[in-house]
């Protein structure tokens, strides 16, 4: 099966983010499973994980908008973003999200400092928690939604793997900032978060089958083995030594939120790399033209030579 092009020039044009982009993605993960970590906390009694959770998640919710209009180049970028809601766009209904979900727990963290309106804090903590999950999910469906080969043949995967990796991040993140023998839940959301993360990567690989080689290729290859590196042996520590340990539970959660970023850069670079190849793009196309031909036949190969 032959991918024929134009020259063989590249048929989708390469994303133009910038390297904001990533740790937006990082700092969003972060700051959406936090909300969920701080309710869930604040439910089961643990104030003093809620706290840590709270005010970790509002500080992501501050810088996240900030590099995303660092990415824009102008301000009013992202004002614009919110003149419509447009629910068949996941910028438009992402953009929203970072709104409300950042104005929500930045207003939670605020009151809670200071001691004052706990009614209005309840509802700001509410209006946080319930933008939580599709604030740490969306930026997967965002990839997704593109003409880039391996984001959009990942369609199924990359909403999960994101918010696997938020809830890994969020739980690093607060176990950091939380006393070892409080931090327990926390913990426990950074190790099922790189064990789901890691079972997801490897289900979108195969899945992906030879659009997935840029992942073994270049930049997303080497930032896709320091995540596995790094959260792996994070989550290890993290299991092994942090609850009786404060050093191994820094120590872990500091390898897994180094994996996660690198995560994030690897899906991201990798995104790079198969816009520029042209068989990303016409393969697949000619697969499922063929499989909607003759529905009967088995696939074609998946790893061309």
């Amino acid at each position: 099966m032959t991918a024929d092009s134009y020259y063989g020039r590249p048929i989708v044009k390469e994303p133009v983010w910038q390297a904001e982009i990533p740790f937006y993605f990082f700092t969003g993960g972060i700051a959406g499973a936090s909300s969920v970590l701080h309710g869930l906390a604040r439910l089961g009694g643990n104030e003093r994980l809620a706290k840590s959770a709270l005010y970790v998640g509002a500080a992501a919710d501050a810088v996240s908008p900030l590099l995303l209009i660092s990415d824009l180049g102008r301000p009013e970028r992202f004002l614009n973003m919110l003149r419509v809601f447009k629910v068949s766009s996941p910028m438009s209904v992402g953009s929203w999200i970072l709104f409300v979900s950042g104005g929500a727990s930045n207003t939670a963290a605020a009151l809670e400092l200071a001691g004052k309106l706990p009614r209005v804090k309840a509802l700001a903590e509410l209006a946080s928690f319930l933008t939580g999950p599709p604030l740490a999910t969306y930026t997967g469906a965002l990839l997704a939604d593109t003409a880039i080969p391996v984001w959009s043949e990942a369609r199924d995967e990359l909403p999960w793997l994101f918010g696997a990796s938020a809830a890994a991040s969020a739980g690093a993140a607060a176990t950091i900032v939380t006393p070892a023998a409080l931090a327990a839940p926390a913990r426990r959301a950074a190790i099922a978060g790189v064990a789901a993360e890691l079972g997801l990567l490897k289900a979108m690989e195969n899945r992906l089958g030879f659009v997935g080689e840029v992942y073994e290729q270049g930049e997303a290859a080497r930032y896709g083995k320091i995540s596995k590196v790094c959260t792996a042996l994070g989550a290890g520590l993290l299991a092994v030594g942090g609850r009786r340990s404060r050093s191994a539970a820094v120590a872990g959660s500091a390898l897994v939120l180094a994996g996660e970023l690198a995560l994030r850069w690897s899906v991201f670079k990798a995104g790079f790399q198969s816009a520029r190849d042209p068989r990303y793009t016409v393969i697949p196309q000619k697969e499922r033209l063929s499989r909607a031909a003759s529905p009967a036949a088995p696939s074609a190969a998946r790893r061309p030579a």
